[in-house]
């Protein structure tokens, strides 16, 4: 959902963060779902769609830009051993290079274009990135969201937004690495070879470097991050396809984002679609910049099996139709493909994750940007704890402070139960989708904010479930009743495989 509710060569832009360092990606490939075949404060006006052609013809302008900033290479010839060797330089990588650099760690960091802005857009609660210093890395920002649950009924989120300024946050991000000391590789890393305290990864220009520790911050298509097979890759993905382009006009208020548009009136004419969209929703995630300039993303929140990506752009062309949208240009598109819940990597294991490889994504809606940033402070002081001193912590002692750092009990229960929203999620067709909402919207800020944030404790979790059932309508209470057993037994296994 653009932040992403969401979070890659271009072109086109993707928002599921890769370069990939291997053909074959670690979580399992998704089975997919086929089917056969001016807003006026509240008011939509219809619009005949024969003048509205299909924007899918349009071709996106976007461009492939590379950064301009001078960068502190490492050369072959020079000394290869550094304390941390970070693999990916997408927000991820580049976060945690610039805080665990902080402690004089030697940190170098490899991808293959680490010099290319990132694709992706990136949408953030304005107080998440307040509370990490980075509000300054914000290039729009809107006071309030909306949550379209049907044509008569809608909610607004008095809970600021902003749009991450993509060269803004990496420029900030590098300008720390290199005050600090980070040394950049231009390669892709193919193999990474393991000692009792010293691992190495060889490169596709067969150069080899040594370190410490190895980091995959490569994103979700990395192989370098194991998982046990004791549990199943029950993955759920969040699947959608944005753009921004110029329009003639849209009905959105411009103070206003669109976190959620439920509705399906767009679909009347598409019985097909519509059928399929009772059963599997999307909803239509916007940012409008101006009258003329919108960022709009058609999202399936969570499927499994993954709905089919030609589904979901259908659904947009007839949404944009229905809307009285016309689309004049393309800047940029994007696909977005989030693996979501499943089990976590081994813990703790001789690579250590951070990014999308690492669990972080939010199960139940696909945030990561600002979870991302706001952990990787934590793991570069572990990692600093271990590599910064003279003691030189190194080996399984490194690599399980580390990994628990990231993942210490609490929060892997935490993420249990998030798992568990996102199992209910699944269970939901549209009806019960906008049910849901409904209620969740009506607890109180601290809670919707929190559990959207990643903020709350598992005691806060369980009183949120008290009172979400307290606010639901009676329909959604047998949703609940009728619906979550199951999830809710995955979650105690879960929990009882966490501690025993």
């Amino acid at each position: 959902m653009g932040t992403q509710f969401i979070l890659s060569t271009p072109p086109p832009p993707t928002s599921i963060q890769q370069p990939l360092l291997s053909a074959t990606p670690s979580f399992p490939l998704p089975k997919t779902h086929h089917t056969t075949s001016r807003k006026r404060r509240g008011r939509i006006h219809i619009h005949n769609t024969s003048k509205f052609g299909n924007f899918l013809d349009l071709k996106p302008e976007h461009q492939p830009e590379t950064f301009d900033f001078d960068l502190p290479w490492f050369h072959p010839s020079d000394r290869a051993r550094f304390d941390v060797i970070i693999i990916g330089a997408g927000p991820a990588g580049i976060r945690l290079a610039e805080q665990v650099s902080l402690y004089g760690v030697k940190v170098c960091c490899i991808d293959p274009e680490p010099l290319s802005l990132w694709p992706n857009n990136y949408g953030v609660w304005v107080d998440e990135f307040e509370n990490l210093g980075l509000e300054d890395c914000l290039d729009k920002t809107w006071p309030m969201a909306s949550v379209y649950l049907n044509d008569s009924k809608t909610k607004y989120l008095d809970r600021c937004y902003g749009r991450v300024s993509r060269k803004k946050l990496k420029g900030k991000l590098v300008q720390g690495c290199v005050s600090n000391g980070v040394r950049f590789y231009k390669a892709k890393v193919w193999q990474i070879k393991h000692r009792e305290f010293e691992s190495s990864v060889l490169c596709d220009d067969g150069t080899e470097l040594k370190g410490s520790l190895i980091v995959d911050a490569s994103g979700f298509g990395s192989t370098f991050i194991e998982y046990d097979n004791v549990r199943k890759r029950n993955h759920g993905f969040q699947i959608a396809h944005g753009i921004l382009a110029e329009v003639d006009d849209h009905p959105f208020d411009l103070d206003k984002m669109v976190l959620m548009d439920w509705r399906d009136s767009h679909l009347g004419n598409e019985p097909y679609l519509r059928v399929s969209n009772s059963k599997f929703p999307t909803f239509l995630y916007a940012m409008p910049f101006n009258s003329n300039l919108i960022f709009l993303e058609e999202t399936s929140l969570v499927s499994r099996p993954v709905l089919s990506y030609m589904e979901v752009k259908k659904r947009m062309v007839a949404r944009l139709r229905h809307l009285g949208i016309r689309v004049n240009r393309i800047l940029e598109d994007e696909k977005c493909l989030i693996p979501m819940g499943g089990p976590l990597p081994r813990i703790p294991q001789n690579v250590m994750a951070i990014g999308g490889t690492s669990g972080v994504v939010h199960p139940s809606t696909g945030y990561m940007v600002a979870r991302t940033m706001a952990v990787a402070p934590v793991v570069a002081v572990a990692i600093a704890q271990c590599l910064g001193s003279t003691r030189m912590i190194r080996g399984k002692q490194l690599h399980d402070k580390v990994w628990n750092s990231l993942w210490p009990i609490e929060k892997r229960l935490v993420r249990e139960f998030y798992s568990f929203g996102m199992e209910t999620l699944l269970k939901l067709d549209l009806d019960g989708t906008r049910r849901f909402f409904d209620a969740f919207f009506n607890l109180k800020p601290y809670y919707w904010q929190g559990f959207l944030s990643s903020r709350l404790t598992l005691n806060e979790l369980l009183w949120l479930s008290i009172s979400l059932f307290g606010y639901a309508s009676n329909p959604s209470r047998f949703d609940i009743v009728t619906k979550c057993p199951v999830p809710l037994a995955k979650m105690m296994a879960n929990i009882a495989l966490e501690y025993f």
